[in-house]
C-alpha cells in the first residue's frame, strides 16, 4: 500500500473517488477511451484539490488512488496505464523546474553536471510544479481525444485499391480507420461475426452505411476466407510490453489463420492503451464473462452437472503475429513497444496490479 496520509485527500475528492470506484466494479463506464478520459480527468480533480506540497507527497496521493480505481477494476487496462503516465509527468515537470531553478542561480556547466535525475528526491516545494502537470493532463487528454482522426490520416498508406481487408468484432478505431480509406479507394471488408456477442453485426452495419462493399462471415469460416484476404486489421483492449495484445475473445483464432497465409495482422490502437505488464498465457490477463451468451440457462438444465461452459473475455496473440501498430504517434513494429514503455512511464511507478 501507498505512504500517502488519508488527510491529504480531500473530502470531496475521496467522495468523488468512491463514486467512480462503484461505477467501475457495476461497468457503467464502458470501454477503453471511456475510461482513459474519465480516469485523466478524475486525476486532474485530485490533483487541484489535494493537500500536498510536493512532489513526493503528490506521487503518493497519486499512487494510492491509481491502486484503489485499478483494484475496483483490473482488466480496465487504461486505468493504470493513464495514472503511470501522469506520475511521470509529475517526475518529469519537477526534474525540468528543479534544473531550471538551479541553473538560473548558478548557470555553469559545473551546476548541470551536478544535477542528476537519480539524485533528486522530490521533496522540493516548487510552486509552478501543480501548473505544469495539469497543463500535461490537459495536452494528454487533446491527444486521447484526437487520436481516432490521428490514426485514420494513415490510412492511405495502408489500404489500396481493390484489396480485401478482413477484421473482427466492432471497434471505432477500426471503423473511422476504415471510413476514411473508402474516401480515396475502393476496397471490401470482410466481417467476422464474432460470436457469441456478435458484434461484427454492428460494424457491418456500419460499414455499409459509409458506401463500403461489406460481406459478414461465420467465425467458423475465417480460415478458409484468409487466402483471399490482403491484410487484416484489428483494434485491441490493451498492447502489454512484449509487443503482444489483450483482444476480444476470437482474436487470437484470426491471428493463427492470418500468420499461417502470411496475411499482415495491423492494430489501430492509441497509445493510451501501452500497458508495462507482461502476460504469461491466455490465463493472466483474464476474465469470464457469463454463459448466457452461448448457451440458455433453461437449455442447460440437463447439463449443468455434466457440462462446464466457459466464455472469456479475451484472447492473448503474442507479439510474433502481430505486423504492426498503427498509432496516434504513427506506425510502430511490435519489437518497438518497449522503447515507447521508456519514454511513457517510470518504473518506480508501480500500482497493485503490478506487484
Amino acid at each position: 500500500r501507498s505512504s500517502c496520509p488519508s488527510n491529504m485527500i480531500a473530502e470531496a475528492v475521496e467522495k468523488q473517488l468512491d463514486v467512480f470506484i462503484i461505477d467501475l466494479k457495476r461497468k457503467q463506464v464502458k470501454g477503453s477511451y471511456n475510461v482513459a478520459v474519465r480516469t485523466a480527468e478524475f486525476v486532474r480533480q485530485v490533483i487541484s484539490h489535494s493537500k500536498w506540497s510536493n512532489a513526493k507527497q503528490l506521487l503518493d496521493i497519486l499512487r494510492e488512488v491509481g491502486s484503489r480505481l485499478v483494484h475496483a477494476s483490473p482488466l480496465e487496462f487504461a486505468i493504470g496505464n493513464v495514472v503511470r503516465r501522469i506520475m511521470f509527468f509529475v517526475r518529469e515537470e519537477y526534474t525540468a523546474l528543479v534544473k531550471k531553478e538551479q541553473n538560473d542561480q548558478a548557470p555553469s556547466l559545473t551546476s548541470m553536471i551536478m544535477v542528476d535525475d537519480e539524485e533528486i528526491d522530490f521533496t522540493e516545494p516548487i510552486r509552478e510544479l501543480k501548473a505544469a502537470v495539469i497543463e500535461a493532463i490537459n495536452e494528454m487528454l487533446d491527444e486521447i481525444k484526437e487520436l481516432y482522426r490521428n490514426i485514420a490520416s494513415q490510412a492511405i498508406e495502408h489500404i489500396h485499391a481493390d484489396e480485401v481487408i478482413m477484421t473482427f468484432g466492432t471497434s471505432r478505431t477500426v471503423l473511422e480507420f476504415l471510413k476514411a480509406a473508402a474516401r480515396k479507394r475502393k476496397f471490401q471488408v470482410v466481417v467476422t461475426e464474432s460470436a457469441p456477442g456478435f458484434e461484427g453485426h454492428q460494424a457491418a452495419l456500419a460499414l455499409s452505411a459509409a458506401g463500403i462493399d461489406t460481406t459478414v462471415i461465420p467465425d467458423a469460416a475465417i480460415f478458409a476466407m484468409m487466402a483471399r484476404v490482403n491484410k487484416v486489421i484489428i483494434g485491441t483492449h490493451a498492447v502489454v510490453a512484449n509487443g503482444g495484445l489483450i483482444a476480444p475473445a476470437g482474436t487470437d483464432m484470426l491471428s493463427i489463420a492470418a500468420q499461417h497465409h502470411a496475411v499482415p495482422l495491423l492494430v489501430c490502437t492509441g497509445l493510451y492503451k501501452l500497458c508495462p505488464l507482461y502476460p504469461q498465457d491466455q490465463d493472466t490477463f483474464n476474465d469470464f464473462t457469463s454463459p448466457a451468451k452461448i448457451i440458455k440457462f433453461e437449455e442447460a438444465d440437463d447439463l449443468l452437472d455434466s457440462v462446464q461452459v466457459q466464455n472469456p473475455a479475451f484472447d492473448y496473440i503474442p507479439p510474433e503475429r502481430v505486423g504492426l501498430f498503427l498509432t496516434n504517434l504513427g506506425g510502430h513494429n511490435p519489437s518497438y513497444i518497449y522503447r515507447l514503455l521508456a519514454g511513457f512511464y517510470n518504473p518506480e511507478d508501480t500500482l497493485e496490479d503490478s506487484n
